[in-house]
């Protein structure tokens, strides 16, 4: 049997009261893809349902990187150069919280016989310093993992006959090795553990939500690609 694991790093642009003077005269920052994926919470809560396990997290990724391990360079924001010693161990701590709580879940589910899928949605900007990222979703995940990449190889599928005019890509705009929640839960769950990140173009999110069509297509192609589905 297998537990699917539903995550979202990124859901929010929360940044605590005693915070906010970081981004004083900033604050239209908050809003943008630097602040946070936007339209991915409303299509976690979309996929919510399917799932066994999940957690979010609405804290903003300039306050601390939830996507990154402890110790990455990118863990901090600018924003937070100034900020103290104390106040960078308060934002450390909900870092641990919401991995360690996520990998005692998925501890427990293993201990109990079961295989984890695990799925971290997110969405990425249309535009990167620059340059037009030309496709829609991409799914990413380790090549060297045979169920991974079989999975996303059928969810592909199903996406495409959902939505044909959709361009889906496979680690893209991203790598799925790198430094990230599903890559560290690997090294912690090297067996019966599968990690997979969804990535929607935010050109199909407006006022924090993920378009309708899209949204009802990737919880349909979902559906269909976990029927029968295995990790390895």
């Amino acid at each position: 049997m297998s537990t699917l694991f539903l995550t979202c790093e990124h859901g929010g642009n929360r940044v605590p009261r005693h915070l906010k003077a970081f981004f004083t005269g900033h604050e239209d920052v908050l809003e943008t893809h630097r602040g946070y994926d936007i339209g991915a919470l409303d299509l976690f809560r979309s996929l919510a349902s399917l799932a066994d396990e999940t957690a979010h997290a609405t804290l903003s990724r300039l306050c601390i990187e939830m996507n990154r391990t402890e110790g990455h360079p990118q863990l901090f924001s600018a924003y937070m150069r100034a900020a103290s010693p104390a106040q960078r161990q308060e934002l450390l701590a909900l870092h641990r919280a919401y991995a360690g709580d996520i990998a005692a879940r998925i501890r427990e589910r293993i201990s109990g016989g079961r295989e984890v899928l695990h799925i971290a949605v997110h969405s990425f900007t249309p535009v990167l310093d620059g340059r037009k990222r030309d496709l829609d979703i991409g799914l990413l995940y380790d090549p060297k993992r045979s169920g991974e990449r079989t999975f996303c190889l059928r969810w592909r599928q199903a996406l495409l006959r959902h939505l044909p005019g959709l361009t889906v890509r496979m680690n893209q705009p991203y790598k799925g090795t790198s430094n990230g929640l599903p890559t560290a839960l690997r090294h912690k769950f090297p067996k019966h553990y599968a990690g997979v990140e969804l990535e929607v173009n935010q050109r199909f999110a407006s006022n924090g939500r993920m378009d309708r069509k899209l949204a009802a297509a990737v919880r349909s192609s979902l559906s269909e690609a976990l029927a029968g589905s295995h990790t390895a």
